[in-house]
């Protein structure tokens, strides 16, 4: 008898495992856009992201990057981060969350082009529109909506970090 609850009590540990490994994939995927879901503030899916500097932070909140469907993502940047000159072939709509979010159109990094956008504030960028970013006066995070896949491509090779050359 003793053998048998310990058996129980080793599939119950086990389920809940599996339950659980299950509700952290999806998370990372990012919600299904197709059906009800939420995701609350606190539980943001934040991870690195290879084509960004070490630094900065991308979260997938509705559906799924690598695919030719609509997706939502958060970038959250630190103070004095820049993002160099790159190309998305998608076209994105920015919304700021929060801090003060700086962007500028060119294929060479110019702070005088740089234009502020606070909170609340929505940019909308063409695919392929050669732009740069960086967090000038503190953290921001944006959101981003926009039709996969996901696509980033610098304009200086040598400022991609998936080369390994910065």
């Amino acid at each position: 008898m003793k053998y048998r609850w310990e058996f129980v009590a080793l599939a119950l540990v086990l389920v809940l495992v599996l339950v659980s490994g299950a509700a952290l994939a999806r998370a990372s995927q990012g919600l299904q856009g197709k059906a009800f879901g939420a995701l609350l503030p606190e539980n943001v899916p934040w991870a690195p992201f290879p084509s960004f500097p070490p630094s900065v932070r991308l979260a997938v909140l509705v559906g799924d990057t690598s695919t030719s469907s609509p997706y939502v993502v958060r970038v959250k940047v630190p103070e004095g981060i820049k993002l160099m000159p790159h190309r998305h072939p998608e076209d994105r709509i920015y919304t700021v969350m929060s801090g003060i979010f700086y962007i500028g159109i060119g294929e060479q990094f110019e702070p005088d082009k740089l234009k502020a956008y606070p909170p609340g504030s929505v940019v909308v960028l063409p695919g392929n529109t050669p732009h740069f970013h960086w967090a000038k006066s503190g953290e921001y995070v944006t959101q981003v909506t926009a039709n996969g896949p996901l696509g980033i491509e610098y304009v200086n090779p040598k400022d991609d970090p998936r080369k390994g050359v910065q």
